[in-house]
């Protein structure tokens, strides 16, 4: 009851949230143009519960004896990219502020991180950038971070991909998390095809890696991954992601290795969500996504539900409530997040 008082207590001082994308062009050459674009985005958020108190969930957490609650305003969200075009060639580098460094002493001071970093030709992008076999159209809109990401595909790899149509082939950095990635000399690869249409769009698709466990024995591990976003009625659309499979750090972040021990970890893993428009302006979200695991035995959760203001095409406010547990552990936390983006 007095968890259920906080948080009352805490959604009526926050609030509001945020929406956007776009970028400042300008034409170089008939040839050459660039682009700058990115967004600021504030966060207030309040967690109230046995785990401890993070910017957002990332399928673990640290479990605390009894429980607290901590409110926090950051700005660390906010990012900045450029795109330089040359023809049938595209270069573009983004960087955001989780990369560590500074507190709330003084000068709440955040250190850049490199979000994306890739060469486009024709049909062959060479960098880092989002994994293939993610579908970023099936992502949540949240003021969380990413969501829930206990039921999404969430990672960015170094890779080599190549696109034809609907379908994409990929090699991408190994990594045996939870192994010794020392000896990783197979890159992972994957394949996946998108059906779209107006309908919406539909992707399936499947992962071969090599891990590495800590004793040197290599381990195969597959996993499959079906996402999509359906549109619905008027602007609504329904979202959802579903994997199965040997898929450790590329499904949950944080909630599974790929080995424990000497054994592959198999996860099972989904998320589903439902974004209405009441007007033009103001939408909600409603999201769930869970994920469980054979060699470890976790079981994580994380649901919330929002609403956004688009005040102008740039500028937009929301509020979200929300919960992630890990029932394994015997562990919860309710939280309420305001956020507040301008798109530059």
């Amino acid at each position: 009851m007095i968890r259920i008082k906080k948080l009352l207590l805490a959604s009526s001082l926050f609030a509001l949230t945020a929406t956007a994308n776009a970028a400042y062009e300008f034409k170089i050459s008939d040839e050459d143009k660039i682009s700058f674009g990115g967004y600021i985005k504030m966060d207030a958020r309040y967690v109230d519960g046995n785990i401890g108190f993070r910017d957002f969930w990332i399928g673990t957490g640290t479990v605390l004896e009894k429980d607290a609650s901590q409110t926090k305003f950051f700005t660390n969200e906010t990012r900045f990219n450029m795109k330089y075009v040359h023809g049938e060639v595209t270069g573009f580098i983004e960087l955001d502020f989780y990369g560590g460094g500074g507190n709330e002493v003084i000068s709440n001071s955040s250190h850049p991180r490199l979000r994306h970093a890739f060469i486009k030709y024709q049909n062959i992008l060479v960098g880092q950038t989002w994994s293939t076999f993610m579908n970023t159209s099936a992502l949540a809109e949240t003021a969380d971070f990413a969501g829930p990401m206990v039921g999404e595909v969430f990672v960015r790899n170094n890779q080599i991909r190549y696109s034809s149509g609907n379908l994409q082939l990929a090699i991408e950095n190994p990594e045996s998390y939870g192994g010794d990635p020392t000896n990783d000399s197979v890159p992972d690869v994957m394949a996946k095809y998108t059906f779209k249409g107006d309908w919406g769009n539909v992707s399936v698709a499947g992962l071969y890696r090599n891990l590495t466990t800590v004793s040197g024995n290599d381990e195969r591990a597959l996993g499959v991954s079906v996402a999509g976003r359906i549109k619905t009625v008027g602007k609504d659309d329904f979202r959802f992601q579903i994997h199965q499979g040997d898929l450790g750090r590329y499904v949950g972040v944080a909630a599974a290795k790929d080995l424990v021990g000497e054994e592959v970890e198999e996860t099972t893993s989904f998320m589903v969500a439902y974004r209405h428009f009441w007007s033009n302006d103001i939408r909600s979200s409603v999201f769930y996504g869970n994920i469980t695991t054979e060699e470890s035995d976790a079981d994580r959760t994380h649901w919330g539900i929002n609403v956004f203001k688009s005040y102008t095409a740039k500028l937009s406010f929301g509020l979200e409530i929300g919960n992630f547990e890990m029932a394994d552990l015997d562990a919860d936390s309710d939280y309420v997040q305001f956020s507040a983006k301008y798109v530059l």
